[in-house]
């Protein structure tokens, strides 16, 4: 089968496309046909070690991913696409099945075939959508639905979202919605419709106006993109104020911290904890119309340099998607 791998760390330049042997599930496997997987931030974070969060930072990515070269040289979390195999032991899927899910930190979906255990994240697709779409519901839905937790409850709760254009920052809005908080979104100007459109009941266009400055205050700040800072937002946090974090070992020492000293925290938690039922409540959601998925942009299997490239502009609207 065809497959993106990449043999040593850097830029988008070290994936090449090769020819692997397909993988063979075992009995409480399914072989799923890759139709479309998504590109994401993570990706390219592991495909360069980490190396713009600094040394510490990339010797911890080298530790879990390998030190000299990359133990999965195939990325890839995030996919959708048809059943073409199953193991002896799986009854609850058949072949032909159109399912999507997440493979977590076992990667494997930028290829044609990946495999993945029938009790892990994965599901039926939703009703309606193409491959594209059902592949990008989990990357963004997963990592904000695991953050938004962390702070319920929140009906009628004041919540900002910032970047909240990206593939974590659109999900957040709707799931926040969701929720029952009260929303506002900060995104750039080309997406202020959009967002709005998703369920934010204020968009602050971050070219225009610094939301830290506004004199607005807010239950919950939700920094989707990891580029913002707890101590440039606490002004803007209500008293007993959360602030949610999504990248950053400096966040996960102000979240000790902040447990013990303050009224007002940061809320980091590593590793996050995806469940298939998170899988299947997202599936419920876009049946029901209440979450939308977005993509920005799809390329071939081929040309997922650019892709990746795309993507590490951070400037992306939703999300980006290979379709092998």
């Amino acid at each position: 089968m065809k497959a993106v791998v990449y043999d040593r760390y850097g830029p988008p330049d070290v994936l090449h496309i090769e020819d692997v042997a397909k993988p063979e599930p075992t009995e409480d496997e399914l072989r799923v046909r890759v139709r479309a997987a998504a590109v994401t931030r993570g990706d390219c974070a592991t495909r360069d070690a980490n190396r713009r969060s600094g040394a510490l930072v990339t010797l911890v990515s080298r530790l879990v991913s390998g030190v000299r070269r990359p133990r999965q040289p195939i990325l890839g979390s995030e996919f959708a696409g048809e059943v073409e195999a199953l193991g002896a032991a799986v009854d609850d899927f058949a072949v032909g099945d159109r399912v999507f899910g997440s493979t977590g930190f076992r990667f494997g979906a930028h290829a044609e075939f990946v495999c993945v255990r029938r009790d892990s994240r994965v599901a039926p697709m939703p009703a309606g959508l193409t491959f594209e779409q059902a592949a990008a519901i989990t990357d963004g839905g997963l990592n904000s639905l695991w953050c938004l937790r962390l702070a319920q409850p929140l009906e009628e709760r004041k919540v900002l979202v910032y970047g909240a254009s990206g593939a974590i920052g659109s999900a957040a809005v709707q799931l926040a919605k969701h929720f029952g908080a009260d929303v506002t979104a900060v995104c750039g100007t080309k997406n202020v419709e959009l967002v709005r459109t998703l369920g934010a009941g204020a968009v602050i266009d971050y070219m225009k106006e610094d939301f830290t400055r506004n004199g607005r205050t807010y239950d919950v700040i939700m920094d989707a993109v990891g580029k913002h800072s707890f101590r440039r937002c606490k002004g803007s946090l209500n008293p007993g104020g959360r602030y949610l974090a999504t990248d950053g070992l400096d966040n996960l020492v102000l979240s000790m911290w902040t447990a013990r000293f303050g009224d007002k925290r940061v809320i980091f938690k590593l590793p996050p904890r995806y469940t298939r039922q998170d899988v299947f409540f997202l599936k419920e959601l876009v049946e029901s119309g209440r979450f939308h998925p977005v993509v920005d942009r799809s390329y071939p299997l081929e040309e997922v340099i650019e892709a990746s490239r795309y993507v590490e502009t951070e400037q992306k609207t939703g999300n980006v998607i290979l379709t092998p």
